[in-house]
Parts: structure tokens; C-alpha cells; sequence
């Protein structure tokens, strides 16, 4: 019997058949053919089929975020869409079967299964394929080498493929990020979009199509329920994980993450130091931060510090977010900065579940509020914070043109709704607009709404939940529409 690296070649032929069930059957496994699909999934699939430019399809994102069951849901879109089931192979590069294979290896293999003489006109679905050394350098190759096939990859070692795929396969790769849930997106996987309906709010002059809820104590609910369990598909629809987030979420992800992918890719040394670092970060989740104070609370040198805050970032497990001064203008010593968790779910996983009275619950929205617009690319999000002689200040969420270095619009956010009636008590939005000749803003609130004026800034309040939402729904919106 043939052998390929011990593994006799017929196993490994016996792999590719099980993986592909519907070379006979024309569906994916039930398992994940009763899935929801989310709602990234109508952005995603269109790379899928595209063949007219010659580039492979790289799927990045955390852990647990449905990337292989968005391959597969891709799949059975193809089948029935009439693609020949026999044309598509799916291989999982993570089982260690195709572990001393190369990925010509794989593709040979891939033929011989069905004896086919081409893979013209194929779909190749790699899973998980920073197991595979060197993958990207592979990938490039077989893309030149197989101009008739398109090859659709995933992986969840972000910081290796985010880094990897933009210096080793420019102009052969297209990236596609699939983050953690939106709050939108969670509505719908729980099948609760009877709580919204379309609406208009006034922001500035303008009267602005937004959704709305039915019932906002009902609504707001659910909010705090996704804050708490919200980030993965799996955790949304099992109440048995959610009983368990800490085994589920601590130990499939961020363990996984931090002491396994990250140490292997950076040769990082003291995976505890690591892992007693991301903890404190999430405790502190929302929090400005130095490299001094950060260093003296965490007991960790400042150029250590540096090196675990690029990680982790480049892991999707944190957001760093940079300031600006009171007239929008970024510092030039970064001395202080926030950081957020990419998704308010790992704080519960780590700690406990919160509930709407707590006094996290601040730092929890802001977190979750951010999170939304992290599915936004290219948007030079900060916060304002200055301390000039006796004013100081701080507003929390402010984007700046680009171009012109000039904001572009600056939102506060609270829970809280005092500030509905109480708005001179936002001296810090206040002063921040005024300085920058912005005429209008954004405050959220717990549950109330309405617009109010002090003079000449207007102010639309909204509840937190819905601010979220829309992000979502406005992102979605958009990357539809391209």
C-alpha cells in the first residue's frame, strides 16, 4: 500500500471522503446544515464565486465565530446553485493527517478521490490552514499555478494570518473578516426581530431613517444578556453554555489563544505572564491606561507590554484605541490610550455575569458600543481627553476625518439617563463641539430618547441598546450594498 509520510495514502483518500459527504448526497452534514446562517454570511458568499479576478479568499476572525459553518453554508450554496458537488472539497488542514503534507500534496490527493485529471473550475475549502507551515508562500504559488480554481481559506491564528496574508500575498489574497456577533446579528439568531420596527430619530437637522424598539425594557433585556453571553453563535442559542461560560469560553478560546496559538507563533515565553496580563486587561475593560501605571498594577516590563498589547490586538481579543486633545489633534508621545475586549462575553467568561444595576455596567456598553464599530474598516475612531491649566475633559467615542484631520462627529456614552434632562452637565461634549464647531451630537441613555438644545449644540439621546443595534445594522447595510 502506498504510504505518504507513514500515513497510508488510502486513510487519507478514506479523510477526504468523510469530509466530503456530498460528493454522494449534494448536502453538508445536518449538523451544520441546520445552523442559522449569520447575517455576514450574504456579504461573504459573493467573494465566494467570484472567479473573474484570480485571488484566494482568506476568511480571518477569532475563535468560535462560525467560520468553518460559513464555509460550509458556502458550500451548499454552490450545490444548490448548480455547481457540480464534485467540484467542491472541503479539507480540515487542522487533523493531523495532512500534517507532514504539502498543500500540492493535498490538491493531488484531492484529484486521486474522485480520479479526476483537473481541478479546473473546482472550489477548494481549506480549514484552519495556519496548521499548515508556511501556508501563505503555498497558497500564493497554487493560486499562479491553478488559474482556474479558486481556493477559499480560513483560519482563526489571526494575528499569523492578518500579518502573513498582507505581506507574503499581495495582489493573490482577499481578506474577509468575520468578527464577533453584532447585537443585530444576535436578535436575529434568537429570532426576536418583532422587537424592532423601522423609524426615524432627529439627529441635527435631519430626520434619519433608524430601527427602533417596540417594547425598550424588553429590548434593553436583551441587550444585557448579549453583553454577557453575546460574542459567539454557539453561546447565543445554548443555555447549557451559558451555565458554563467560564469552561466554554476560558478554556476553548481564550486558552487556546493565549497559551497555545500566540505563544507558538511569537515564542512567547511565560504563557502565565501572558495570561495574567489579558485578565487584568479585561477586569479593566474601557479603561485609559499607560504603559506606567499598566507596567506598575500588572507587574510586567513597559517593552513586554508593548509586545502583548500588538498580540493580542493582532489576535481580535483587544482593541486599542488612541487619543486626541481637545481640538482633535492626536498627540504625537502616545503616553495613554483605552483598551476594550473585542467582545464584552470574555469579561463574563472570566468573572461573572452582570446585570443592569452594576457599577461595570458603564465600561461593559462602552466595550460592547465599540465592539459594533470594529466591523467598520478604515475609520479613524478615537477619544478626546485634555488637561489644559484648569479645563479638562474627555468624550468618549470621536471620528476623525482622515483627510482633513478634523472630527467629524463625537458621541457619549452613558447609562444613564439623567442627562436627558440635566444636559450642562456634558460640559466635557460640550466644549469639545464647541472648540471643533460641531452643531450636533450623540448621548446614549438606559431608555429614554428625545433631543434637546444648549445653544448652539443639539444633542439626540438614545438608548444604548438601540445606538448598538444600528451600528450593526447601518454597518451591514453598507457592505451590502457595494
Amino acid at each position: 500500500m502506498e504510504r505518504i509520510n507513514f500515513i497510508p495514502t488510502e486513510k487519507i483518500l478514506e479523510r477526504l471522503n468523510y469530509e466530503n459527504p456530498w460528493w454522494v448526497s449534494r448536502r453538508i452534514p445536518e449538523l451544520y446544515n441546520a445552523m442559522e446562517k449569520r447575517l455576514y454570511f450574504d456579504v461573504f458568499y459573493p467573494f465566494v464565486k467570484e472567479k473573474e479576478i484570480r485571488r484566494a479568499l482568506v476568511l480571518m476572525g477569532p475563535r468560535r465565530v462560525g467560520k468553518t459553518v460559513m464555509l460550509f453554508h458556502s458550500i451548499q450554496k454552490l450545490i444548490d446553485e448548480q455547481v457540480n458537488p464534485q467540484e467542491i472539497f472541503f479539507v480540515g488542514i487542522d487533523n493531523p493527517i495532512y500534517i507532514h503534507l504539502s498543500l500540492e500534496d493535498i490538491l493531488k490527493l484531492c484529484s486521486k478521490t474522485l480520479n479526476r485529471t483537473t481541478l479546473d473550475g473546482c472550489f477548494i475549502f481549506l480549514d484552519e490552514i495556519q496548521y499548515l507551515k508556511d501556508w501563505e508562500r503555498h497558497l500564493k504559488v497554487l493560486v499562479d499555478s491553478y488559474p482556474e480554481t479558486k481556493f477559499i481559506v480560513s483560519g482563526s491564528a489571526a494575528a499569523a494570518l492578518k500579518w502573513h496574508s498582507t505581506e507574503s500575498g499581495a495582489g493573490r489574497f482577499t481578506d474577509f473578516m468575520l468578527p464577533p456577533l453584532t447585537f443585530q446579528e444576535y436578535i436575529h439568531l434568537k429570532k426576536m426581530n418583532h422587537l424592532i420596527y423601522n423609524g426615524t430619530i432627529e439627529y441635527g437637522d435631519k430626520s434619519i431613517p433608524y430601527c427602533l424598539a417596540h417594547d425598550i425594557k424588553a429590548f434593553n433585556k436583551e441587550f444585557v444578556h448579549y453583553l454577557n453571553f453575546g460574542g459567539y453563535p454557539e453561546v447565543v442559542l445554548s443555555e447549557k453554555i451559558q451555565g458554563d461560560m467560564g469552561r466554554y469560553v476560558k478554556n476553548d478560546i481564550v486558552d487556546k489563544v493565549l497559551l497555545r496559538d500566540l505563544p507558538s507563533l511569537y515564542g512567547i515565553k511565560d504563557v502565565q505572564e501572558l495570561n495574567r496580563f489579558f485578565t487584568y486587561i479585561a477586569y479593566n475593560t474601557g479603561n485609559e491606561f499607560s504603559y506606567e501605571t499598566m507596567s506598575r498594577e500588572s507587574a510586567i516590563q513597559k517593552d513586554t507590554l508593548k509586545k502583548y498589547l500588538e498580540y493580542l490586538e493582532a489576535a481580535f481579543l483587544i482593541k486599542v484605541l488612541y487619543k486626541v486633545n481637545v481640538n482633535a489633534k492626536r498627540l504625537k508621545r502616545v503616553s495613554s490610550f483605552k483598551v476594550y475586549l473585542t467582545n464584552t462575553s470574555l469579561r463574563t467568561a472570566l468573572f461573572s455575569p452582570i446585570i443592569e444595576t452594576d457599577d461595570e455596567m458603564g465600561n461593559m456598553v462602552e466595550t460592547a458600543v465599540l465592539s459594533q464599530w470594529m466591523h467598520r474598516e478604515n475609520m479613524n475612531l478615537t477619544y478626546a481627553r485634555w488637561k489644559d491649566g484648569r479645563k479638562e475633559g474627555e468624550v468618549d467615542l470621536v471620528l476623525v476625518d482622515d483627510q482633513k484631520l478634523k472630527p467629524l462627529w463625537a458621541v457619549e456614552i452613558k447609562w444613564s439617563n439623567r442627562y436627558l434632562e440635566k444636559p450642562l452637565q456634558l460640559k466635557s461634549l460640550i466644549d469639545f463641539c464647541g472648540t471643533n464647531e460641531l452643531q450636533y451630537a450623540l448621548v446614549t441613555s438606559i431608555d429614554q430618547s428625545g433631543t434637546t438644545k444648549t445653544d448652539p449644540l443639539k444633542i439626540t439621546f438614545l438608548p444604548a441598546a438601540i445606538y448598538a443595534y444600528n451600528i450593526g445594522d447601518i454597518t451591514l447595510k453598507k457592505k451590502t450594498s457595494y
